[in-house]
């Protein structure tokens, strides 16, 4: 699975996505590297527009891709937004994955998401069990949306040989986080939640669900770091997952965020809440073997999201 070194030095890396929170990360982590930054903004380049990507890619001609570019959110928006959710994501894969085929591109990496394992996958969730059963319903399209970039990926791999690799990230949380009341993830809400209680006074604060899903979370610039890490050093058409390796209950997690923000009152659940798929931890032994492991604690990386989020309120 390991290949001998892959050289970033010198080389023209396109970040797609840079604006969002995994794509900025990887700009910050890159920022370390001796490489040709390169980014471009949606108002330029509409990345689900292939003829606007053609161009872009014919006159910039990267050579290595990260593509984090995608439409995401937590159960509601992915539950309502169906249709922009399939259709946004799997144009923005398909062009980017062909365009970089058709323009050269030396290595690409597609960053996946761990909604594309079976609702009651084996835990915790091995590479090779993609496909193996349904989907969780709330987030089908995006799942589905995922997995196809994937399969191109490996696809173009196997017809063309190309340097292209897949990396499913576990839940994500950091700087650049969305903290729309409805269409945030789980962390980002909880944060914006526990904030506004504590500044309003609010006696008790209502977390969605019953708060017995288990659930992994890894900071963003730690996903970075391992994405830089794998492009340097991996090659092959498995996908490898990209998570701590631990997991911690929604109800646990909701008490971690409030002790951090500082929010004291009382903590209930919505039980009339969809509660999303039971458990979702990554079975990360791959990617430790390929000789990188996360560094930043949960509740480092909960108070420096926290920071992130108070800086911009």
């Amino acid at each position: 699975m390991a290949n001998a070194p892959f050289e970033l030095r010198g080389k023209s890396v396109y970040v797609a996505g840079h604006r969002g929170m995994v794509g900025a990360a990887l700009v910050r982590r890159l920022a370390r590297e001796d490489v040709n930054l390169v980014t471009v903004d949606r108002r330029e380049v509409d990345l689900c527009n292939q003829a606007a990507v053609f161009d872009w890619f014919a006159k910039a001609r990267p050579q290595v891709i990260f593509l984090a570019a995608a439409k995401v959110g937590g159960i509601v928006a992915n539950n309502t937004l169906r249709a922009e959710f399939i259709y946004d994501n799997i144009a923005i894969a398909a062009n980017v994955i062909q365009a970089a085929h058709l323009n050269g591109a030396e290595k690409l990496m597609f960053l996946g998401s761990s909604c594309i394992y079976p609702k009651l996958a084996p835990q915790p969730l091995r590479e090779d069990s993609v496909l193996t059963g349904p989907l969780e319903p709330t987030n089908e399209p995006y799942a589905i949306a995922k997995i196809a970039g994937i399969k191109m990926a490996e696809a173009y791999r196997s017809q063309y040989g190309s340097d292209f690799i897949s990396v499913m990230p576990t839940n994500l949380y950091g700087p650049g986080d969305n903290y729309h009341p409805e269409l945030s993830h789980v962390v980002a809400a909880l944060i914006r939640r526990f904030h506004e209680a504590k500044v309003a006074g609010a006696k008790s604060v209502i977390v969605w669900g019953t708060g017995t899903p288990r659930r992994e979370f890894l900071y963003v610039d730690d996903m970075a770091d391992a994405c830089v890490h794998l492009m340097k050093t991996y090659s092959s058409a498995e996908l490898v997952n990209i998570g701590t390796g631990e997991d911690i209950t929604i109800a646990e997690f909701a008490r971690v965020v409030a002790a951090i923000v500082g929010y004291g009152g009382e903590i209930s659940f919505d039980t009339s809440r969809p509660d999303g798929t039971p458990r979702k931890l990554l079975d990360v032994s791959r990617l430790a073997k390929l000789g990188w492991r996360a560094t930043t604690s949960l509740e480092d990386g909960v108070r420096r999201a926290y920071a992130a989020y108070l800086s911009h309120t």
